[in-house]
């Protein structure tokens, strides 16, 4: 009987070192994200968060260390290269980012304009099926962001991310300014698109229900590294940071729910 063949990791990171003149960001920093899984991306204000995921898009070269997608070391490719990797991950910042004077469908298309040749009834009914895809109202189609609500900003902003049909989402802060019903609206809608679309998901977040509702596993950066473990594993973690982190006052009323959080198939909750 054959050993069955180990995945390669859709993300790995090993040894990351950054820094910003003397100041040192990152120290032998290592993360591995796998297939089909929601991780989770704590830490302190400060600790690098952003820069991580900064080197990771290719956005931002480290001093040392390597960072691979579906095994590829980005920090070594061509930018011709590392457009063509760019193609396989979508991306939701913080605020949206959305383009102002853009409508948004004009947004969610631009990934589409820029990595395919499609004539424009294509891109406007490949566009629209994205806006549905994320539970907006076909009119918000022609609206300005300016126009939108704060939940439908981050919708319009993952509609954009999924343009391109990726495997692998990164979600930067996805909940940040909801209030606590649209955030858990928000985070049932990554849940089912990550079922229903097989998405690997990698989620910046200090959002403590989101993260006890969607993550299968949470590395927190802690001392210039990253701690992983999965739920369970990380609450009993015995780095002071953490402890404060997942047992602190806000925390309590989640930590009864651990156990039923998310530990095999993303959703699985």
């Amino acid at each position: 009987m054959n050993a069955a063949v180990p995945h390669t990791p859709v993300v790995q990171v090993q040894g990351l070192v950054t820094r910003f003149g003397a100041q040192l960001v990152h120290d032998g920093l290592d993360m591995e994200v796998r297939e089909d899984e929601v991780f989770g991306i704590v830490g302190a204000s400060g600790s690098g968060k952003s820069v991580l995921l900064r080197c990771v898009l290719g956005l931002q070269r480290p001093q040392g260390g390597s960072v691979r997608l579906y095994g590829q070391d980005i920090t070594r490719l061509s930018e011709a290269q590392l457009f063509a990797v760019k193609a396989r991950y979508g991306v939701s910042f913080q605020q949206g980012a959305l383009y102002s004077g853009l409508t948004v469908l004009q947004n969610v298309q631009l990934p589409m304009i820029e990595h395919l040749r499609l004539p424009p009834a294509d891109l406007t009914e490949l566009g629209m099926l994205k806006v549905r895809l994320v539970g907006l109202p076909p009119d918000a189609a022609a609206k300005l962001p300016s126009q939108l609500s704060g939940g439908m900003v981050k919708r319009a902003a993952l509609a954009r991310a999924l343009a391109l049909d990726p495997s692998l989402l990164f979600l930067d802060e996805p909940t940040s300014g909801l209030d606590p019903l649209s955030a858990a609206a928000l985070d049932d809608l990554v849940l089912f698109l990550q079922r229903q679309l097989r998405l690997t998901i990698v989620m910046i977040t200090h959002d403590l229900d989101s993260i006890f509702r969607t993550c299968n596993r949470v590395g927190v950066i802690v001392n210039r590294r990253m701690e992983s473990d999965t739920l369970e594993g990380i609450v009993r973690h015995h780095d002071p940071w953490i402890q404060a982190y997942f047992h602190g006052e806000r925390a309590r009323a989640r930590l009864g729910t651990a156990a039923h959080a998310p530990t095999g198939a993303p959703g699985g909750a």
